[in-house]
């Protein structure tokens, strides 16, 4: 099929007219947005490292089989971003991380050197309703110990939570972890008479109860099937917040949080339920406690059928999982996130001419040879606009080599942060610099 030079010249100005939209839901990360994924990564990284967690990755796209075997049918039918590949697979981009953790252990399971403790930072895809707080496409950090079965391991995976939370300046006047356990919670259920059948709905009831008014509620409660004798013991249940003292696990829990130093940011609350086809013990969430946004920045807790739906053996485990999307709402708005800096170079080095381009090359080369990040503005021009560059990039540093500099074998040198400048020997270039830096 040929095309006539009119119809290419159409669809070519109409293409050029219209601007094409990026995916709803997907985020464009411009360096200001980049850096502070990278801050958030960073800190993720480092409070990982310090407990001594192995970093892992599983693929971005895996077999919509293996979130049937392990995941809700919410999660496979409505949330999943799902396509048939070239070969008729049906395949999904990733939208949680543990079924590929448990395949990946359960593959290994007689090779790996348990407990393991791995963490992960990635991108991860949900068809959900954008909105604040929520994109379809987000970057999650996932972190879990296996192998081991403990109130102590829970322990130090809430303080893996707190030592990021203190790290990015959330100090427990401004965050706080919020903890209850599973079986604690099933055992008042029993005293109430609440039959496991209705563990779900009384359990989702409970987490929809801050969301409600009081009044309605309760008739939503009635309208589940509670008696009012039951909704009454449910609402004593939790509002008893010294309820943790029942439980040998919390108690342990609470104890060894304190040794970890961090049992200032922890806190017990009965409304915490999180997954109860999940979690099997501990569970928490982390809050910001004074902000806008009522998301959790994070939540986990501790389960003990990780491997059992993709042929692994019985393995307890704890983990919890963080999404940048919050976290990083919630920096911005506490002012916790440096101040964005254009450029990783610290100096600039200005052509003053064609004939002196390569002049400048070789200077910027010798500075990345000593430790220094350099870059070169791009072509010849008036030094006025070099130094208006350097300014708005927020360097430090400018170089000048012009004819005069070259003759006498010397560089010119300014401090744009003191407004000092120098001439000086080539030879103390290196040195100039990194005392001008370190001043």
């Amino acid at each position: 099929m040929t095309y006539s030079k009119a119809v290419i010249k159409f669809a070519h100005g109409v293409m050029m007219a219209s601007k094409i939209q990026s995916v709803k839901g997907t985020r464009e990360f411009y360096p200001e947005q980049m850096f502070l994924r990278n801050f958030i990564y960073e800190k993720v990284r480092a409070a990982s490292q310090a407990f001594g967690y192995q970093e892992w990755d599983a693929p971005f796209i895996e077999t919509i089989d293996l979130y049937a075997a392990k995941s809700g049918e919410e999660l496979v039918k409505k949330q999943s971003f799902t396509f048939q590949d070239r070969g008729g697979d049906f395949v999904t981009l990733r939208p949680e991380l543990t079924p590929s953790l448990a395949r990946m252990i359960a593959a290994k399971q007689g090779e790996l050197n348990f407990p393991v403790r791995w963490w992960s930072f990635g991108p991860f895809w949900r068809y959900e309703q954008p909105q604040k707080g929520r994109s379809r496409e987000f970057f999650q950090w996932n972190i879990d110990m296996l192998g081991v079965n403990s109130p102590e391991a829970d322990a130090e995976l809430i303080a893996v939570a707190a030592t990021f939370l203190r790290s990015v300046g959330l100090n427990p006047e401004r965050a706080a972890i919020y903890v209850n356990n599973r079986r604690l919670m099933d055992s008042e259920f029993d005293a109430l008479g609440i039959v496991p059948e209705k563990r779900l709905d009384v359990s989702n009831l409970v987490d929809r109860r801050s969301k409600m008014e009081p009044s309605k509620w309760e008739s939503y409660a009635l309208e589940l099937g509670l008696t009012q004798v039951q909704v009454d013991g449910l609402k004593e249940v939790l509002g008893n917040f010294n309820l943790w003292k029942k439980s040998d696990e919390l108690t342990r829990l609470f104890a060894a949080l304190e040794a970890l130093g961090v049992k200032d940011y922890v806190k017990f609350d009965p409304n915490i339920m999180r997954g109860l086809l999940y979690y099997t013990g501990t569970v928490f969430e982390a809050f910001e406690t004074s902000g806008s946004l009522k998301r959790a920045i994070l939540g986990g807790g501790r389960y003990d059928n990780l491997l059992s739906d993709v042929g692994g053996q019985p393995l307890s485990g704890v983990g919890f999982a963080m999404g940048d999307v919050v976290a990083g709402i919630i920096l911005q708005e506490n002012g916790l996130v440096p101040e964005f800096v254009p450029t990783s170079a610290s100096v600039l080095v200005t052509v003053f001419d064609e004939s002196m381009w390569l002049k400048s090359f070789e200077m910027a080369a010798q500075l990345r040879r000593e430790g220094l990040d350099a870059m070169v503005f791009p072509e010849p021009a008036k030094l006025q606009k070099q130094f208006k560059f350097a300014d708005k990039m927020k360097l430090k540093i400018v170089l000048t080599i012009g004819p005069d500099e070259v003759a006498n074998d010397q560089v010119a040198i300014k401090n744009l942060v003191s407004g000092q400048q120098v001439v000086v020997e080539r030879g103390a270039v290196v040195n100039t610099i990194k005392e001008m830096l370190n001043a």
